[in-house]
């Protein structure tokens, strides 16, 4: 169940315009901090899910940062 209603409110974010839209930033990662969290559900469950999703969301928007860096979900 929540594992659920957390795919749904993630894909409700990204329907919506996600970081670049609500909060004019863009994410340096690809895929993208939301993408990720939702592959990270989808692989592991909510919580472990969550917990790898906020630990990539605490090390975007790095201002300085040119190119895109990527990380796959692990």
């Amino acid at each position: 169940m929540l594992k659920f209603i957390s795919l749904h409110l993630i894909h409700r974010y990204q329907a919506s315009g996600g970081s670049k839209k609500l909060f004019n930033i863009e994410c340096n990662f690809e895929p993208t901090c939301s993408e990720y969290t939702k592959q990270c559900i989808q692989k592991y469950g909510a919580v472990k899910g969550w917990r790898l999703g906020l630990s990539r969301i605490r090390r975007c928007n790095q201002p300085g940062l040119v190119e895109k860096i990527d990380d796959e979900v692990p």
